[in-house]
């Protein structure tokens, strides 16, 4: 099963992010048995699509598992929705700011994950992780990502399952806030993605 992990550069000025650190211990050291590509996205709304697109396009992957840094987190956070908005917190890594405006025009107005959220929480829960189920990706650069696979599988590729999984910040990346900022540890998120990998390429989601 051909199997496409995405992940971010950093952004909002931090020089790390977890999920593009985990792309590339799982490119140093693929899962065995995974027929498993990466694609490591930008922070950057104008330029995520023209990175994204064509690699879909490219790999026609049975399985998209996205991952982003939610900073405030605690557990893996698997998302249910992606929606057609785009209203950013903070400008993108070109300094854009975003308020109020569709991803897509002619959209629809959301896109349910179709890789199996409730399963994927009970499988990383039993595992010994923390996870929790989020109901929608917000409406920054994760949720944008998140819509145009959902939005790419229903109109080129409808067999592709499709899904994203928030992971909190690095002790790094938090461990100088003036209040305590929930981290979780580099293998601890690689640890979680290579089970749920594992999970997905055994087929069964498939069914």
């Amino acid at each position: 099963m051909r199997i496409l992990v995405t992940g971010f550069e950093p952004f909002d000025g931090a020089e790390v992010n977890p999920t593009e650190e985990v792309l590339a211990l799982l490119q140093a050291n693929p899962p065995l048995g995974t027929d498993l590509h990466t694609a490591l996205l930008p922070v950057d709304g104008d330029k995520l699509p023209q990175v994204l697109l064509p690699r879909l396009e490219e790999l026609r992957p049975a399985v998209v598992l996205m991952l982003g840094q939610a900073t405030g987190r605690a557990a893996f956070s698997i998302e249910r929705v992606a929606l057609n908005w785009l209203d950013y917190r903070i400008p993108d890594n070109s300094g854009r700011r975003v308020q109020d405006q569709p991803i897509l025009p002619d959209g629809p107005a959301a896109y349910f994950a179709t890789l199996p959220t409730r399963e994927l929480l009970e499988h990383l829960r039993a595992t010994g992780l923390p996870a929790e189920l989020s109901y929608h990706a917000g409406t920054y650069l994760c949720n944008q990502a998140f819509y145009l696979a959902c939005h790419w599988a229903a109109t080129h590729a409808p067999e592709t399952r499709v899904g994203f999984v928030h992971v909190p910040a690095l002790p790094s990346q938090v461990c100088t806030q003036a209040k305590p900022v929930p981290s979780m540890a580099l293998n601890l998120i690689e640890m979680g993605v290579r089970w749920l990998l594992v999970y997905l390429n055994n087929g069964e989601v498939m069914a």
